[in-house]
C-alpha cells in the first residue's frame, strides 16, 4: 500500500497540538476489521473524552476560570444518575440567571459526572466561568459540599485536570459541556513530511523543536507522544506546542 503521511492541527487557544500519522491509500481488497475488545474500547473512549475536554477548556478557558466539584449529603442524594444530572442543570440555570442579573458575561461549563471509587456516590466534577464569589456558588448548589480551586495552566494547559476528571472507566461517567464553547480550529495537510522525517523526529527532540518552531512561529515546543505500530510499520506523533510569552521590553531610562 501507498503511504503519506498528514499533519493535523488543533488551535486551542494558546495551545496547539499536532498529529502525524500515515494514511494508506486503499488496496483493491479489503480485509474485514476486526473490532476491538471491551476493554480497550474503554481505553479509547477515556483517551478520546480526555482529549477533546483538555481542548475545548485550553480554548475557552483560562486561570482567571475556576474548577468547582459538586458532591451530595446524607439528605439530598441523588435517586439516580438521571435525577443528579437533572440537578446538576438545574445548578447551572441558577447560575445563569445569578450571572445574568449581575452583568456578568454568559456561563461556560465543562462538566462529568461519576461514582465515587469507594463510596459509589454520584458527584460533579465542573470547569466553568469564574467571576462568582465561592460562597456564592455554594449557596446556589445547597446539596451538599463543594470544593472550589482556580485553574492552573502548565506547558500542556489542563491535560492533568482533564485526566483526573475521566479517570474511571467509559461506563461510569457522563460528560457534558455548555453549547456556547468555541470549538478548536482544526486544520489538516498531506505530504509535507514524509515518513523519513518522522523516523528521525520520534527520536530526535531537537528536530521536532526545529521542526515545529518553524513551522509555527511564535509557538514554543513543549513534549511530543509517539507510537510505532508494527503490524503497518507506521508512526503516529502528537506534538505539543504553546505561545511563547511575549517579551517584556525594557523601560527606557
Amino acid at each position: 500500500m501507498r503511504c503519506k503521511y498528514r499533519e493535523t492541527k488543533y488551535f486551542c487557544g494558546d495551545y496547539t497540538e499536532v498529529d502525524i500519522y500515515p494514511v494508506f491509500s486503499p488496496p483493491k481488497s479489503r480485509r474485514q476489521k476486526s473490532k476491538p475488545t471491551t476493554a480497550m474500547q474503554r481505553l479509547l473512549n477515556q483517551k478520546h473524552a480526555a482529549r477533546k475536554i483538555i481542548q475545548l477548556a485550553n480554548t475557552n478557558f483560562t486561570d482567571n476560570d475556576i474548577r468547582f466539584d459538586l458532591t451530595y449529603d446524607p439528605y439530598h442524594l441523588p435517586a439516580d444518575l438521571d435525577d443528579a444530572l437533572r440537578r446538576m442543570q438545574n445548578f447551572f440555570r441558577r447560575v445563569k440567571r445569578y450571572r445574568k442579573r449581575q452583568n456578568l458575561p454568559a456561563l461556560k461549563y465543562l462538566a462529568v459526572t461519576q461514582y465515587g471509587e469507594e463510596s459509589g456516590r454520584i458527584h460533579h466534577h465542573i470547569i466553568m466561568s469564574g467571576g462568582i464569589d465561592i460562597n456564592t456558588l455554594d449557596k446556589i448548589w445547597g446539596q451538599g459540599y463543594t470544593c472550589a480551586k482556580p485553574l492552573r495552566f502548565d506547558d500542556r494547559g489542563i491535560a492533568n485536570l482533564a485526566g483526573y476528571m475521566v479517570r474511571n472507566t467509559a461506563a461510569r461517567k457522563r460528560w457534558s459541556a455548555s453549547r456556547n464553547l468555541t470549538k478548536p480550529t482544526v486544520r489538516s495537510r498531506d505530504g509535507r513530511v514524509s515518513q523519513k522525517e518522522v523516523r528521525q523526529m520520534s527520536d530526535d527532540d531537537t528536530e521536532i523543536k526545529r521542526q515545529y518552531e518553524t513551522l509555527l512561529k511564535g509557538y514554543t515546543y513543549t513534549a511530543h507522544d509517539v507510537l510505532y505500530n508494527e503490524v503497518n510499520g507506521g508512526y503516529y506523533m502528537t506534538v505539543y506546542l504553546r505561545k511563547t510569552p511575549a517579551k517584556r521590553q525594557r523601560k527606557k531610562e
